[in-house]
């Protein structure tokens, strides 16, 4: 799955880079080895980051939830947020 992921030329050298919201929904993917404190920080850091015209809205959050079949472990998180 190539959602959420940008190639980006980094001083001559194709990087892969995840968006916000994919690398979010990763966290929650990989709670029972990460720990859900780290997906939990994740999330509530997630508005705040990607500069002032690449915020991370709710619906790019549950978009990718939904992709990545987390949606149903995100969705109480999410709708505190909202």
């Amino acid at each position: 799955m190539t959602e959420g992921i940008d190639e980006q030329d980094i001083e001559g050298v194709p990087m892969r880079v995840s968006s916000v919201a994919r690398t979010v929904t990763d966290c929650f993917e990989y709670r029972n080895k990460i720990g859900l404190d780290v997906a939990l920080d994740a999330l509530k850091e997630a508005p705040g980051q990607g500069g002032q015209d690449r915020r991370v809205s709710i619906d790019e959050l549950w978009h990718h939830a939904r992709l990545d079949r987390v949606a149903n472990v995100m969705r109480p998180y999410l709708e505190a947020l909202a």
